[in-house]
């Protein structure tokens, strides 16, 4: 029997560039049973393991390593060590810009002695205080180099084995700064201690600048981590109880106040308010909530005082679920990130070689020691895999935020490369297209058939009358017909009625004899066919009402008072009001929509019309088995199909396609079977997340190609001798920088 995996998520610290995840991510992986990832913009490790296993053995795999590992908690946000970054910035400042400053003076003063030597054909006439001043410039270079550069060499020397960044910027300014030791002892050649310091100021800067952005691109999961409540306020006996939120429990009733955010998700049982779930939806809209409305938890309340019996607690919650999405999207990698990593892996040896090679290139060809080193130094110090490292992860971090935000929870970071390709839309109805609450969609109340009954019910023929009579009947009726047809006359200012001898005839309708003051009809609501038996011939007002209802393929309500029909009510699921805005889009998109759904073909041939579905792309009454037989048909015809569901009988249809959407109002199973959640009930999010993946995956190409590119470009330039060590060592710096805020368009 296979062991049970667990997830595990850790805060790794110490991490510089992707050959540093390529050594975390092997050590790990070595462990047998563990299955682990690495996402280097946000710094953690995201670990399947035996659940036997001990947390303290993974943490002890990563520390043996040559990096700082910790349990990432729920309620943690992602650490991103910003103030030790600027405390070494503002130190390696302190000390490197007097001595470039310096450095830079002392050159413009040498090369003037040297123009004076030249002139005067002298053997010497040096300046008496170059050495002096080299030595100064030495001085304060040391800091930088020895002290605040010390978490750099102290890296290097732990990743011997698996050399990373922090290898190539050690062996650089260490290089530049006891060679300038050396020269400056001994005449030797020129001083270049002023480029130590300055490689690693900009290292500095370029790493401080960096976790500024991720910081900046990780805010929006953040934000979610940070939206579970503290403390809730428990309602026991009556009085209000403030807790920690640890000690709640399913089943305990507590008390939400205007302005305060919902502890947990739960029903409303007393109280009517405005909620507003923007942070979790994306829905802007406040939501009106009363008894028996199902609420989230951390979305705002905002006028009035609800009490809530808690149904979900701790992981189990909305928003519990929503951030181990992101989290787990965030921690798988792309395919294209795959390429990046197996790059990174050999980077730094590729680097090193050519940095020895150049070096020998240069000075076996005649040049000078100094320039040779010089040279090396620049090769060295301008290459960075750091850009490579970051070019997917950072966008997708960046993407799955401005998702989560905006109720897009992306699963799978594959689906940024899929959704370019997808040119046919698979659409259930009920819960998709439609809302899945059954509606009134029209009603007809024949006051004219009324005069059957006689002079003594005139009074009572009038439209609050009838709805009335519907309400009582219906009211003691569970039948989501007669929920539609209950809101429905509440709606239109029905009141209760006393109802007496009250029977439900199952697939039929049902009756009851109700007193509306001295009068007491027996009042039946049924199908029209049911309730023919039952009636005198419909009038003609009543026969239209129904064929109408018919034809449009909704379900038909005849209500009848002592066998004399008075009203149609014509009940139907309500297609959502931006069904047909989507499918618009979609089709100048260039992606063929398709219906596939349980319901009638009468039904399902009326939402295709509405909302613009080609009824060649329709298929009706089709069983969970036809729904994955239409997705395999049409991938065998080559078409790269989207699968829009929400229903447990679209998950294997989800499945099985190419790219699947579940709306976040169906059903857990239908939610898990997908690539993309929807937390809204909108239909428009579907291009929403279609635009934001094709978008995230051109900035990761933009980026991927720049990190590639300022490699293949940069590297010869230095090797030849075109470029200053200091200046390599700000392009380094800048290159990514300029991934992380390109990435932080996404935005």
């Amino acid at each position: 029997m296979s062991a049970v995996l667990e997830p595990t998520t850790l805060s790794i610290e110490g991490m510089t560039c992707s050959s540093c995840v390529n050594t975390v991510e092997k050590a790990l992986n070595a462990v047998a049973g563990v299955s682990a990832t690495i996402n280097f913009a946000t710094e953690t490790a995201h670990i399947l393991a035996p659940s036997e296993m001990n947390v303290k053995d993974l943490v002890k795999v990563v520390e043996k390593a040559g990096y700082k590992a910790s349990l990432l908690t729920d309620g943690q946000a992602i650490a991103l060590h910003s103030k030790k970054s600027a405390k070494a910035l503002f130190f390696a400042f302190i000390f490197a810009a007097p001595a470039v400053a310096i450095s830079m003076f002392m050159s413009w003063h040498h090369r003037i002695d040297m123009w004076i030597i030249d002139q005067l054909d002298a053997h010497s006439l040096a300046h008496p205080l170059y050495s002096a001043t080299a030595w100064l410039v030495i001085a304060l270079s040391a800091p930088v180099v020895l002290i605040i550069a010390w978490p750099i060499h102290r890296a290097a020397l732990r990743n011997l084995k698996h050399p990373t960044m922090d290898n190539l910027i050690s062996m650089g300014s260490l290089a530049a700064f006891i060679w300038s030791i050396y020269a400056n002892s001994t005449g030797a050649g020129d001083v270049y201690t002023e480029v130590a310091a300055g490689v690693i100021f900009f290292v500095i800067l370029g790493r401080y600048l960096e976790t500024r952005a991720k910081s900046a691109a990780g805010e929006a999961l953040s934000s979610l981590l940070a939206l579970g409540a503290k403390e809730v306020t428990i309602v026991r006996g009556g009085f209000p109880l403030i807790v920690p939120i640890e000690q709640l429990q399913i089943g305990d009733e507590f008390e939400v106040r205007p302005g305060d955010r919902i502890a947990t998700d739960g029903i409303v049982i007393k109280g009517e308010s405005a909620v507003d779930n923007s942070m979790l939806t994306g829905e802007s809209k406040p939501i009106d909530v009363h008894p028996g409305s199902q609420v989230v938890g951390a979305a705002i309340n905002h006028n009035g005082r609800l009490i809530v019996r808690a149904t979900r607690i701790g992981k189990d919650t909305e928003l519990a679920r929503i951030t181990a999405m992101v989290i787990s999207a965030q921690g798988t990698k792309a395919p294209i990130q795959r390429l990046a990593d197996r790059i990174s892996a050999i980077f730094v040896p590729v680097v090193t070689l050519i940095a020895i090679g150049t070096f020998a290139g240069w000075y076996y060809s005649g040049h000078t020691l100094t320039r040779s080193i010089s040279i090396a130094i620049t090769v060295l110090v301008i290459a960075c895999p750091c850009a490579l490292g970051l070019a997917t992860p950072v966008a997708l971090l960046v993407a799955s935020g401005r998702g989560a935000r905006r109720g897009i929870v992306l699963r799978e970071p594959r689906v940024l490369e899929v959704a370019r390709t997808v040119d046919t839309v698979v659409f259930d109805k009920t819960g998709t297209l439609t809302h899945g609450v059954m509606k009134v969609q029209e009603a007809t109340l024949s006051l004219s058939a009324g005069k059957v009954l006689g002079a003594s019910f005139a009074p009572l023929v009038n439209e609050k009358t009838i709805l009335s009579s519907a309400l009582a009947i219906e009211t003691l009726n569970s039948h989501p017909v007669a929920l539609a047809i209950t809101r429905h006359a509440l709606a239109g200012g029905a009141t209760n009625l006393e109802v007496s001898d009250f029977a439900v005839t199952p697939g039929s309708g049902a009756a009851g004899r109700v007193h509306c003051g001295e009068l007491s009809p027996v009042v039946l609501i049924g199908s029209p066919a049911a309730v023919a038996h039952s009636c005198t011939d419909f009038h003609p007002e009543i026969k239209l009402a129904v064929a109408h209802a018919q034809e449009a393929g909704l379900t038909v309500s005849v209500l009848a008072w002592d066998g004399v029909a008075l009203a149609v009510f014509s009940v139907g699921d309500q297609l959502k009001e931006d069904a047909a805005y989507t499918v618009s889009e979609l089709i100048n998109l260039g992606i063929t929509p398709w219906l596939v759904t349980g319901d009638s073909p009468e039904v399902a041939a009326t939402v295709a019309q509405a909302v613009g579905i080609d009824p060649a792309h329709v298929v009706s009454a089709a069983s969970p088995e036809t729904k994955l037989q239409i997705i395999e048909r049409l991938k065998s015809e080559g078409r790269c199909v989207l699968m829009i569901g929400d229903g447990i009988n679209d998950a294997a249809a989800l499945t099985a396609s190419d790219l699947s959407m579940a709306m976040g109002t169906g059903t857990d199973t239908a939610i898990s079977s997908a690539d993309i959640t929807l937390m809204n009930s909108g239909l428009a999010s579907v291009i929403d997340a279609l635009k934001l993946a094709k978008k995230t995956l051109k900035i990761i190409r933009l980026n991927m190609g720049w990190a590639l590119v300022y490699n293949v470009i940069g590297i010869p330039i230095a090797a030849l001798g075109l470029l200053q060590p200091i200046y390599a060592a700000a392009a380094m710096a800048m290159s990514s920088v300029f991934v992380v805020t390109n990435s932080l368009r996404i935005k």
